[in-house]
């Protein structure tokens, strides 16, 4: 049991505990103060009061550029923004960026479409946020495979706003003037994105790594993490790159607020199976959500060769011909 707050309650739960015969006490210090700055990237992962001082019209480091715009992106209609939002964001509905049966993402044109009707080119900053972050780390991929500069997301998602008591309002999202021009051509990353055929050709290379972004029960084959995938078990040669407790979480990356853990934290997990920051690495998951925050993740950090595999385990598994693996297992040796 990892605890954290003020030491005095900590202090005190941890002696009631230990009443209860729990032994493996443990207290989380400095996850509050991890160091963004020693992120590559670390303007690209933003905190609500440079948010909010930015809509203010302060002064904020790493100030956009250009033009700047805000969204909220989650699945479906807009019912939990309308009660409320960041105020001033945009709302990016994520069917708008996938599409059935294996919910991969849209045509190229139809990317292009979503970006010019919200008023999107290759060189406005985007800065995006979730009430689940995978929501808005999915946008991220997606936008910068296409060729959108510069993409930010809000670290710890609409919970750290509210943590942080910042003002929030009602009512419908926030529309951009469209614009009629992108600038360049998309996708203008395409090594960003990776397919079945090419991460079957990645299982062959010994210097990379097909990362599976899932719970260790989805991995091992206990169950497939979705109500609408049935096989389990996962792919052959994948290496384990952690998750959360379910499908819709990525608690083994967060702090205990949500927000990103030191990334020494999470390069140690990775390199526990032998995913390293040279390697060839795509991450996937079931449908591209946890594997697009990985890849994330891995760009702050300045990995140079990553990818989203976006059918993941979804379009692997409806292939009976595509091997898969189910039971316990540890990672090859380096």
């Amino acid at each position: 049991v990892a605890l954290y707050g003020a030491s005095r309650e900590v202090a005190e739960v941890a002696r009631l505990l230990r009443k209860q015969g729990i032994k493996q006490l443990f207290e989380l210090q400095g996850w509050q103060a991890a160091p963004r700055e020693s992120l590559a990237r670390w303007q690209q992962l933003v905190y609500p009061r440079w948010l909010a001082d930015l809509q203010e019209g302060k002064p904020v480091a790493a100030a956009p550029k250009g033009d700047w715009k805000l969204f909220e992106v989650d699945w479906g209609s807009p019912k939990a923004y309308l009660i409320s939002h960041i105020p001033g964001a945009g709302y990016i509905d994520t069917n708008s960026l996938e599409e059935e049966p294996l919910w991969n993402k849209v045509s190229d044109e139809a990317l292009k479409k979503l970006l010019l009707d919200n008023g999107i080119r290759h060189d406005t900053t985007v800065i995006l946020y979730g009430r689940n972050t995978m929501a808005a780390a999915r946008a991220a991929h997606l936008m910068m495979y296409a060729g959108v500069e510069d993409v930010r997301l809000l670290d710890g998602g609409l919970d750290a706003w509210f943590i942080q008591h910042l003002r929030t309002e009602t009512g419908l999202p926030n529309k951009y003037e469209p614009v009629k021009e992108f600038g360049v051509a998309i996708p203008a990353h395409p090594e960003y994105y990776t397919t079945l055929s090419q991460a079957k050709e990645l299982l062959k290379k010994p210097d990379s790594a097909l990362v599976s972004v899932r719970t260790w029960d989805e991995f091992v084959g206990n169950t497939s993490g979705y109500s609408y995938i049935k096989p389990k078990g996962d792919i052959p040669g994948a290496k384990w790159g952690h998750g959360g407790v379910d499908a819709n979480s990525m608690s083994d990356f967060h702090n205990p607020d949500g927000t990103m853990k030191p990334a020494r934290e999470i390069l140690a997990m990775w390199d526990q199976w032998n995913i390293e920051p040279t390697q060839q690495a795509a991450f996937y998951c079931g449908t591209g959500w946890r594997a697009s925050e990985a890849f994330f993740y891995a760009w702050l950090m300045d990995w140079k060769r990553i990818s989203v595999y976006d059918g993941g385990w979804y379009e692997w598994s409806m292939d009976p011909r595509n091997p898969t693996v189910t039971g316990e297992r540890q990672p090859a040796k380096s």
